[in-house]
């Protein structure tokens, strides 16, 4: 899709419709149903964004999923990085088999409240590399939604890679009404030039922006307690401000990020009371809120 068509996209043209669409061959119509009623027993979808690589995003959608199933409400965690997925090494769930009941691919399952689904589970080794172009990609993110057998789910979080391409597109054209995104950046400058874009182009799809999320802000010696700013601090807000979207809080530097990351088990998780911690329940509580307030402001 171009920009100029992204631009015209009308929210009554993202609507799903059960009409048979022109040119649309029986088995293009029949896979779209299917899409539609597995959609459609999801209340919630919400995408992760950002603008570029390397700024955490992956870790704050495991942690946003985990926090969610805590607060007993029954989460899938889409990973749609195809070139780079990240979310098994994250949740300790890499060489994990996909299984099928003969219908459906069944996610694997964490605990009672959460489903997960990854390209990296369709891997015969951890090196494979996909080499994939757009329509191969759009093909395989369908078969994720359309096939999985995501079951009746309070929410679908959706960590896409970074940037503006055919992922997070492909995404937001089959959802058809997803409640939003949150895109996480760090704070200097080359990252938030990129988010930027990310927004405008979410404006563009009529993605509502629920947040920005800034990541890596700041570091708390363990040893002094002085605070380092290794990349700046204040970037994402002030850009935030300028942008006209919500700020959802700062996750400062923490290596215990990384030790929980390498172990597989989401940070909020394993250093629960830390304030890095507490720092990831303030930044999502807008997240955790959308049933209580019936949605966020989808006019930003």
């Amino acid at each position: 899709m171009s920009s100029s068509q992204s631009n015209n996209l009308s929210v009554k043209e993202k609507e799903l419709s059960t009409e048979r669409r022109p040119k649309e061959t029986e088995e293009q119509y029949q896979e779209r149903l299917q899409l539609m009623k597995r959609i459609s027993r999801i209340k919630h979808k919400i995408l992760v964004l950002s603008g570029k690589g390397g700024v955490g995003k992956s870790t704050v959608a495991v942690n946003l999923a985990w926090s969610l199933s805590e607060e007993n409400k029954q989460v899938g965690l889409l990973d749609v990085d195809i070139h780079g997925p990240s979310i098994p090494t994250l949740l300790n769930l890499e060489g994990h088999p996909v299984s099928s009941d003969g219908k459906s691919i069944l996610p694997v399952e964490i605990g009672n409240n959460l489903k997960v689904m990854s390209i990296g589970f369709l891997l015969g080794n951890r090196d494979d590399a996909v080499i994939w172009r757009g329509p191969m990609k759009y093909k395989a993110i369908s078969q994720f939604l359309r096939d999985v057998e995501w079951g009746d789910i309070d929410f679908l979080i959706v960590d896409s890679p970074p940037g503006t391409g055919d992922e997070p597109m492909s995404v937001v054209q089959l959802i058809g009404n997803a409640d939003g995104a949150i895109i996480v950046t760090t704070p200097q400058h080359v990252a938030i030039s990129d988010v930027r874009r990310c927004i405008t182009f979410c404006r563009q799809l009529r993605l509502p922006v629920l947040g920005v999320i800034e990541n890596m802000s700041g570091f708390i010696c363990p040893h002094c307690g002085e605070r380092v700013d290794i990349f700046k601090t204040g970037g994402g807000e002030i850009m935030a401000e300028e942008m006209n979207v919500s700020f959802l809080g700062r996750i400062p530097i923490d290596p215990d990020i990384v030790i929980a990351g390498d172990n597989g088990t989401p940070h909020i998780k394993a250093f629960a009371e830390s304030d890095t911690a507490k720092s990831f329940r303030k930044a999502i509580e807008c997240i955790i809120k959308i049933e209580k307030y019936n949605g966020i402001d989808k006019n930003k």
